[in-house]
């Protein structure tokens, strides 16, 4: 068909539908140049001054669909439709309407067959995007003319709606089910689900990608193409999920599907080039929980199960190397219990890999019951080691203070993993094991220092050999304790310079020594001050860090030292403070040992330790003097 200048028609008759503009000048002007033919601006139907008379150069609609310009054959079409059923009456068409429309049907058949065909390759790494650009606006346009339709009385053409947006749309999709069904493993692959599966996300993501790096640009903003694409995408991929699921899934392939449905589809729509482009909390869940339940349990009843083979076959192992009589592993020179280093790391990811498998962190955490009932055993076990105390005992419960460690550092460090009731429950049992353990490492060496013991506070105490003598012994016991992690020794170092203080404070607490005037008390404050220091310098090259045990020591022979009533109150006020454990009774044998007070005195500044103590005046203080027994 040629092009009309306005006004003119084939018969001859002025037209009387609408026009539409074209500047088809712009548009052929490279490809009719090399060809050698005129070009001509057009507009209105009018010749631009100076321009030749047009000898054939306006493209047909059929050059038009040879070079993908699919909007400007779409122009054509409407502006023929317009002529042939807009305003023109039934008489002035009937010689040459029926031939007419027939044309133009068919026209229109070519022009839509050819729209698919293009909108077919939108995925396609050998998209023209000029050529797709061109269609999408053709269908746009199409969607305004059956707007312009609906909004008119005559009797639109047969064709009217032409319905191309929804043909768009199902064209796409139907594209999009393509893709997915044509990845590199098919769902017939029945050992093989969970590659396909796979191979379905890495398909969906590589797609989306493209969208929104190509096809995206050939769309007006306002048809929001990449949530388009984002939803076909999410609901073929879950249909096929679900199709998948039916057929019953082993283990393997259980765990895939849920990954895909909660971790690594939510992270592909998370990507950043994909985030500011799609919806994605829109889209929902890729299955419905009603479907992912079932496999939620048969995920969670697989880690269960491992989770107690492992755990079972840990501790049995440890068992056996104790009962074969073995020592421990040791890791730079430090005694180990495998139990903390093979479970710990087993657990974490085990509850960790499951939070992400199923989605649910409250699910996961049900898992971690079984660690109650682990450190329940292996309380047990240390139990056992302790009663039976065979040769290799000791090394196993200086290896199982790291364990415990361990233990408590991964509990305080993943508390998000588990429920409260599961982490305090857990932290109580470690906190038994260890008290067990320090009294069974440190109760020989209080035997083995009792003799010593005995000795202070009385008045061979005032002689400086009597410490020296503890202290010698004190460090050679220290020895057989070496063995444990940096950490741990460290822990039963600092329990032993407390047992061991608290046993220096008892002893004097005892009143076996009489410091009756200002000589002998003054001698007494150099002794405890001296031994104050000579402890302390002991145990911080054992390793101890409980520098605050020297204080209680120097407080104590201030008490001793001073003479003024009212300073002593202050004294035992800051003590008090300090140490709000510390009882009328342990104040009354302190004051006891200096025979010059009177049973007055020594009320008075009890009083004063009263209003010290009571509930409101008691912050942050750390107990001692509880752990110092006084008759």
């Amino acid at each position: 068909m040629s092009f009309r200048a306005k006004g003119e028609e084939p018969s001859g008759r002025p037209a009387r539908g609408r026009w539409l503009r074209i500047d088809f000048q712009k548009l052929f002007r490279g490809n009719r140049a090399q060809a050698g033919l005129n070009t001509i601006s057009v507009t209105d139907g009018h010749l631009s001054p100076g321009d030749k008379e047009p000898q054939n150069v306006i493209p047909t609609f059929e050059e038009l669909l040879e070079a993908n310009h699919l909007f400007e054959a779409s122009q054509l079409l409407i502006e023929r439709e317009e002529h042939l059923f807009g305003e023109i009456t039934e008489a002035e068409a009937l010689e040459h309407q029926e031939e007419e429309v027939d044309r133009l049907d068919a026209d229109r058949r070519a022009l839509k067959d050819l729209v698919v065909q293009i909108l077919k390759q939108s995925l396609s790494t050998e998209v023209n995007a000029e050529a797709l650009t061109s269609a999408v606006n053709a269908v746009c346009q199409e969607e305004e003319q059956d707007k312009q339709w609906k909004q008119r009385d005559g009797t639109p053409p047969a064709w009217r709606p032409s319905g191309w947006k929804k043909l768009h749309d199902s064209t796409l999709c139907s594209l999009v089910e393509e893709c997915m069904d044509n990845t590199s493993s098919s769902p017939a692959d029945q050992v093989e689900k969970s590659l396909h599966i796979r191979s379905m996300g890495v398909q969906l993501k590589q797609d989306l990608l493209w969208v929104v790096e190509v096809v995206k640009s050939c769309y007006p903003p306002e048809l929001n193409i990449c949530n388009s694409y984002a939803r076909w995408y999410h609901q073929t991929f879950s249909a096929r999920l679900k199709k998948i699921a039916e057929f019953g899934l082993d283990d393997k392939d259980c765990t895939s599907l849920l990954l895909w449905v909660n971790e690594y589809y939510p992270e592909i729509l998370r990507e950043p080039e994909l985030a500011s482009e799609i919806d994605h909390e829109a889209l929902g869940k890729l299955l419905p929980e009603k479907l992912l339940e079932p496999l939620k349990e048969q995920y969670l009843n697989k880690q269960q199960s491992e989770l107690t083979t492992c755990i079972d076959r840990v501790l049995e192992e440890a068992k056996q190397k104790w009962d074969d009589g073995e020592e421990p592993s040791r890791k730079d020179g430090c005694l180990i219990s495998p139990v903390a280093y093979d479970l710990i790391p087993l657990i974490n990811g085990i509850l960790t890999t499951t939070v992400k498998v199923v989605g649910d962190q409250s699910k996961a955490q049900d898992l971690t019951y079984q660690l109650k009932d682990l450190l329940q055993r292996f309380r047990i076990f240390q139990d056992d080691i302790m009663k039976r105390s065979k040769p290799n005992s000791k090394p196993f419960i200086k290896a199982i203070l790291s364990c415990i460690e361990h233990f408590r550092d991964f509990l305080v460090k993943k508390s998000d993993l588990f429920p409260e009731d599961v982490r305090e429950s857990c932290l109580s049992v470690l906190m038994d094991m260890k008290q067990s353990a320090h009294m069974y490492l440190l109760s020989p060496v209080h035997k083995v220092l009792k003799p010593q013991y005995r000795k202070l506070g009385t008045s061979d105490w005032l002689n400086k050999s009597v410490f020296e003598n503890l202290l010698v012994s004190t460090e050679r016991e220290i020895q057989d304790l070496q063995g444990s992690a940096e950490l741990c020794h460290q822990d039963l170092m600092g329990q032993l310079h407390q047992e061991v203080t608290a046993e220096y404070v008892k002893r004097l607490l005892k009143r076996k020594v009489k410091l009756e005037n200002k000589e002998r008390q003054e001698k007494a404050y150099m002794t405890v001050k001296d031994n104050a220091e000579s402890l302390h310098n002991l145990f911080v090259k054992m390793g101890s860090k409980e520098d605050w045990l020297k204080e209680i020591l120097n407080n104590i022979a201030e008490v001793l030292k001073l003479q003024d009533l009212p300073a002593i109150k202050l004294q035992i006020v800051s003590l008090g403070t300090d140490y709000p454990d510390l009882s009328e009774k342990h104040v009354s044998a302190l004051l006891k040992l200096k025979t010059n007070l009177t049973k007055a005195d020594r009320k008075t500044v009890k009083a004063i330790l009263s209003d010290t103590l009571k509930p409101a005046n008691v912050v942050n203080a750390r107990p001692f003097f509880s752990s110092v027994p006084v008759k």
